[in-house]
């Protein structure tokens, strides 16, 4: 009995193992068709499109790590003492050129400036010139003081004249003619004083003209302009502060465009030019930005054997920032002809790459080797040039039923 019992579990088992058997080999039409096409599958009619692979001129890229600064920065201070009175930007605040960011306070330099004035108009009053007025011309002869000295000098000519021609007549003694040169003289040398004083007085009138611009100057410099379009990227002073002059109290950037320097090893560097074109992404964005090699070192880093090369990176949005660690790629030379399709044509499965073309009105598959990427495109090996390839083939199979979108 324990031997029929055992013939009837090993019969029992073989069956439930056909069972299992023919359920596996049960599958669906379409994943029959992936993996060659199962004999009798019937796979519907997929609507597909096409683009023809291109023969291109791939240009040799440089990649190295690089780091983005701000073209031009400024610390930026007021050029006379003050107490700061307002700050019309902070941290990150967007400038424009010529923009006030700044100002500190201003009656001190206001009382300066009507003491300038002041100063200025009775200069102009002691030349007999109006008070107000901008022609600080001056003739010495007619000024009063010079006049005065003159017709004194000229009465004194007058006296030397008649005591010299009534002494020569013996009317009057010569004692008298000697008092009357002696006039003479001291009137002469009064006229001298008084040109020299007007002279003196036209040199007081240019410093008091210069102290008044002075004190303009210094009242319109109590404003602190934006010398460059960009963004604050430090705050330094506080509202209340008396500041010295020169005392920083902001520093601005110029964010377009940015400056992006490159240290490339001397293998890398022998192909790169000014102009060339230059591609940068930071890691965590997506996309690309676009720039120019601009200026590159004369002489490679002994200590590294590296170059230094300058490029200008187009940042008119303002998304990039001075200081970020960017990957840079710089097109150097151009390859010969490759053969390149469109990256959305490439389908990955098991590790092996391929793409479908269409024949006869079936999907076709190739396995191709795949190079490197050029924005949408990349190298492949295995197709020729000008081949209609599928776009997107998701799950397509090879041999299934196509129609071709326009």
């Amino acid at each position: 009995m324990t031997k029929s019992f055992l013939k009837l579990s090993a019969i029992f088992v073989l069956s439930l193992c056909v069972v299992l058997l023919g359920g596996c080999r049960q599958t669906d039409p379409q994943a029959a068709a992936s993996r060659g096409g199962a004999p009798g599958a019937v796979l519907p009619v997929r609507s597909v499109k096409l683009a023809n692979s291109e023969a291109r001129k791939l240009a040799r890229t440089v990649s190295s790590p690089g780091t983005l600064a701000a073209d031009e920065q400024a610390t930026l201070s007021f050029k006379v003492a003050g107490r700061l009175s307002e700050l019309k930007v902070d941290l990150g605040s967007r400038v424009s050129r010529g923009q006030i960011v700044g100002q500190l306070e201003t009656n001190d330099f206001k009382v300066r400036l009507q003491q300038a004035d002041a100063a200025l108009q009775q200069a102009r009053v002691r030349l007999g010139l109006p008070a107000l007025g901008d022609d600080d011309r001056v003739e010495t002869e007619n000024t009063a003081l010079v006049r005065q000295a003159r017709a004194v000098l000229d009465e004194a000519r007058l006296n030397l004249d008649r005591t010299r021609q009534l002494v020569q007549q013996g009317i009057q003694a010569k004692a008298e003619l000697d008092r009357v040169e002696s006039a003479f003289k001291v009137a002469d040398s009064r006229y001298q004083d008084a040109v020299e004083e007007v002279r003196n007085r036209q040199a007081v009138l240019l410093q008091r003209r210069s102290e008044l611009a002075i004190a303009k100057q210094q009242l319109a410099e109590t404003s602190l302009y934006a010398p460059f379009e960009g963004a604050i990227r430090e705050r330094r002073a506080s509202i209340g502060e008396f500041l010295a002059a020169g005392a920083p109290v902001l520093t601005i950037v110029r964010l377009h465009p940015l400056r992006l320097r490159v240290e490339l090893p001397e293998r890398d560097a022998r192909g790169i030019r000014q102009g060339q074109p230059v591609r940068v992404t930071v890691e965590g964005e997506e996309g690309e930005y676009s720039g120019r090699v601009a200026r590159l070192s004369p002489a490679f880093q002994e200590q590294s054997r590296t170059l230094i090369i300058e490029a200008e990176v187009d940042n008119q949005n303002g998304r990039l920032r001075p200081g970020s660690f960017v990957k840079v790629e710089i097109e150097t030379v151009s390859t010969d002809d490759v053969v390149m399709v469109p990256s959305l044509a490439i389908v990955t499965f098991a590790g092996i790459q391929k793409v479908f073309t269409v024949k006869d009105g079936k999907a076709v598959e190739k396995n191709v080797i795949v190079g490197r990427r050029a924005n949408d495109w990349v190298v492949v090996e295995g197709v020729d040039a000008s081949t209609p390839v599928v776009i997107a083939p998701g799950t397509l199979a090879p041999g299934q039923p196509v129609k071709i979108e326009e």
